[in-house]
């Protein structure tokens, strides 16, 4: 494949995924609009525990949520990507946030009807099924959003409508303005990243022709692990490839005693270090050392700066450049990135052993 050649990615590119990459910074605009018209009831601005159920794509809203306001959030985020809410969410002073695209996941289902027995407060964020259902059911806010893609396209809903929902709670400060700088950033960021832009001037494309064949591990720290999350999770659903991500500082105590074995993953792994400006000095200089380490150990490490000046800004502008290089990795592995045929096949055979999956 030549990514240069935008007939041939057309052609490959059935399902349109370019389209929905390049929409997200709409797609976050529209989704905080959507979310200063919600109509949220009043006890839920008195919670003491947010919880966020969710799994996949619908999950990493919550990841980007805990990461960005985590540090000045009044009460405690906890996120569940699991079949059982924690025992400890019971009662009136817990919320739980179900996330789900199709509104049919079923362990976040499976969340969903713990709160109600429970009778903890619940909202959904889906763009319908059985999860709307059973939160209309239940007198449950149904933040309902219209957006047709596979769920890890849909993230500028998927996160900002959910970043909005808690600001109108009054849990955090209001971000309209860092909303606003994200979308501006992403947009400018396409003009150097885009497909119409010729590789040799392109540092997405130049990235996905190093990390083609090779083993990407992407690193992050503090509010961006979320986003080292999301671009695994990218390579895995785009480029149907192995990926791997480390948080710092934790993995400066176990990661890094591993750069040296097996030795063929010298000349396979492709670190790529997430980096902001907003990181604490403590955290800058373990950036340092970490590469010192990867350097002795001849593993090629690559480092990609968030854009803009607020937190969310870097965070998106981040996560829009590695869905940009996921999918120039899919073009070069000769794949639709739409598809997820072991998913369908997973929820198929599911279905056939008794699960509540559509």
């Amino acid at each position: 494949m030549n990514l240069d050649d935008l007939q041939a990615i057309e052609e490959l590119d059935a399902d349109r995924m370019l389209e929905r990459i390049r929409e997200l910074p709409q797609q976050c605009r529209a989704a905080w609009q959507h979310a200063q018209e919600l109509a949220l009831p009043p006890d839920f601005g008195a919670v003491r525990h947010l919880v966020i159920a969710g799994m996949g794509g619908s999950a990493i809203g919550g990841a980007l949520l805990h990461g960005l306001v985590s540090d000045h959030c009044e009460v405690p985020i906890t996120l569940v990507r699991d079949y059982s809410l924690p025992a400890s969410v019971a009662g009136q002073n817990s919320l739980v946030i179900a996330c789900s695209y199709s509104g049919s996941t079923e362990e976040t289902l499976t969340c969903f009807q713990q709160a109600l027995e429970r009778d903890t407060q619940a909202m959904a964020i889906t763009t319908g099924g059985k999860l709307a259902d059973l939160a209309r059911e239940a007198d449950a806010p149904v933040v309902q959003f219209d957006y047709q893609s596979q769920p890890r396209a849909a993230l500028g809903y998927a996160f900002v409508l959910l970043l909005g929902a808690v600001y109108r709670m009054g849990l955090i400060r209001d971000y309209t303005d860092d909303v606003a700088e994200a979308a501006t950033a992403m947009e400018a960021w396409q003009e150097d990243i885009g497909a119409q832009v010729a590789t040799s001037d392109n540092p997405a494309k130049q990235l996905a022709a190093r990390i083609r064949g090779n083993l990407p591990v992407i690193y992050g720290a503090g509010f961006l692990a979320g986003a080292a999350n999301r671009w695994k999770t990218q390579f895995n659903e785009n480029a149907k490839s192995w990926a791997s991500f480390e948080v710092l500082p934790e993995l400066d105590h176990n990661a890094v005693v591993g750069f040296g074995i097996p030795e063929v993953m010298r000349q396979h792994a492709a670190v790529i270090m997430l980096r902001s400006a907003s990181d604490p000095q403590r955290i800058q200089r373990r950036w340092s050392v970490t590469g010192e380490l990867l350097e002795r150990e001849g593993v090629t490490a690559q480092e990609i700066w968030g854009r803009g000046e607020s937190k969310l800004s870097q965070m998106l502008s981040l996560i829009h450049f590695g869905d940009y290089v996921s999918f120039y990795v899919a073009m070069l592995n000769g794949v639709d990135p739409t598809p997820v045929k072991p998913i369908a096949f997973l929820k198929r055979r599911l279905a056939e052993l008794g699960t509540i999956i559509d």
